[in-house]
């Protein structure tokens, strides 16, 4: 009798699990349902992944735009050199073309046509201390020796300025131990002259200077020149050959 019992419990037991079972399959089945529902009657559903498809698709052209910076500039550039043609060409720009290095008051090109019958300015007026001597010696006081001299050596008061002796452009402007601060003048057709011994430069490289331009100031000699005193130095060459420049001196 107990078995039989137990048989039937069990029996009732295995039929409730399977109804249970039935009805959360079931209960699965109507919450995909009522989704895919939601999902086909939302009218915006379709609309978003489209949207989604459309960014990702013009994300790259975008950035595709923004590298190609270079272009619009080249494109700036362009116009702009049109329109600075355009108005030199239409004579509505009326100031020069500035050097490289130069300010404005400085960039007119000047002709330079130094020739053998040309003449200069003195750079300074002072007595002469050294002469310009490549075929003997001369003798250098500071130094005491005797030696050839490239050039002149001029007398002149500290601070007194010192002016271009011809038309010319800065081909250099530097400094050493022998001549101290100098200028390099490109006066044309391989004329070439040298001022050294300044201070306070007031050219630059590649600037087209007139002849009396202030170039500098007479500045304490170096010590090669101490017991000569204070001086420009002043150096011509033709063909990068040395010359008297008191051959053309006026």
């Amino acid at each position: 009798m107990r078995e039989k019992v137990s048989q039937m419990f069990k029996d009732k037991l295995l039929l409730v699990m399977l109804v249970l079972g039935l009805l959360t399959i079931v209960a699965a089945a109507g919450v995909v349902t009522i989704q895919r529902g939601n999902k086909s009657e939302d009218p915006g559903f379709g609309l978003q992944e489209s949207q989604g498809l459309i960014a990702q698709e013009t994300v790259p052209e975008t950035q595709a735009q923004l590298a190609g910076n270079s272009n619009a500039t080249d494109s700036k550039k362009n116009y702009e050199a049109k329109d600075a043609t355009k108005a030199l060409t239409e004579g509505e720009i009326n100031e020069p073309i500035a050097q490289v290095g130069a300010g404005k008051d400085s960039a007119k090109a000047l002709a330079l046509n130094f020739t053998d019958t040309s003449k200069m300015t003195w750079p300074v007026k002072g007595n002469v201390l050294l002469d310009y001597s490549m075929d003997s010696t001369i003798y250098f006081q500071t130094l005491d020796q005797y030696k050839c001299n490239p050039a002149i050596v001029v007398q002149g008061d500290v601070s007194t300025p010192v002016n271009a002796p011809a038309n010319a452009k800065v081909l250099e402007v530097g400094s050493n131990e022998e001549i101290g601060n100098y200028v390099v003048l490109d006066l044309g057709n391989d004329y070439i002259a040298t001022c050294g011994q300044l201070k306070e430069v007031q050219v630059v490289v590649n600037e087209y200077i007139e002849q009396g331009k202030i170039l500098g100031y007479v500045a304490e000699p170096t010590k090669y020149y101490s017991v000569e005193g204070a001086n420009v130095f002043f150096e011509l060459e033709h063909g990068q050959t040395p010359i008297d420049p008191l051959d053309y001196m006026e």
